[in-house]
């Protein structure tokens, strides 16, 4: 049985990682020209497939588990809400992408640098789920929902100025579609917070 539990902390590590690594990556990508945001999207894009393939392995193991460490609900749930700012940050990117941004403004960066700070936080706590240590995974979920809590007055600042000094209509639209796509990013950050503390809650 414990080969088993091992599999579930394994998968979450190396989707956590990923994920951090997606992240990391798509804060230090540095655009250029319009050349440059096919090769973003692109890489963005075998992050994205690469976590597909986790999810796809986690719920066949999940089918095929006796027994397991947390309750099967709490390691699908982890699982999908990990997956789901992955999904954002790579559609994201091919929002860039679409729209011919190369030059991220200063919201779009001070939302990014939250999202990565999320990344790293919840690698963090998954390492401590891994070695169940489950009463200091809390510090790392709190530190997840300030940045979320962050990026809600990003939203309202970057929309406000939006709409004070850009008199495009079509790139109104555009850049807030991306502010929009990056605070639901920060959500999906917070939703695995909420599962890690539930986790903690019924596990403690």
């Amino acid at each position: 049985m414990a080969k088993k539990k091992d599999k579930f902390a394994n998968y979450l590590t190396e989707i956590s990682l990923n994920l951090k690594e997606s992240a990391d990556f798509f804060s230090d990508y540095k655009l250029k020209n319009v050349s440059d945001l096919k090769i973003f999207s692109e890489k963005m894009k075998e992050y994205e497939t690469k976590g597909d393939t986790f999810v796809h392995e986690v719920i066949q193991e999940l089918n095929n588990a006796f027994i397991t460490q947390i309750e099967r609900e709490d390691i699908l749930a982890l699982t999908m809400s990990m997956d789901d700012v992955l999904d954002g940050l790579e559609g994201t990117a091919a929002l860039f992408e679409m729209y011919s941004i190369t030059q991220a403004d200063e919201y779009m960066l001070k939302f990014v640098d939250a999202i990565k700070n999320c990344s790293s936080e919840i690698v963090e706590a998954i390492n401590l789920l891994s070695a169940k240590k489950l009463p200091q995974i809390r510090e790392h979920a709190i530190k997840i929902k300030d940045y979320e809590s962050k990026c809600d007055g990003i939203l309202r600042e970057s929309i406000k100025h939006l709409f004070v000094v850009e008199k495009d209509p079509i790139k109104i639209i555009q850049y807030k579609e991306i502010y929009e796509e990056l605070e639901d990013i920060a959500d999906y950050c917070q939703s695995v917070a909420n599962t890690l503390e539930t986790i903690i809650m019924k596990n403690s």
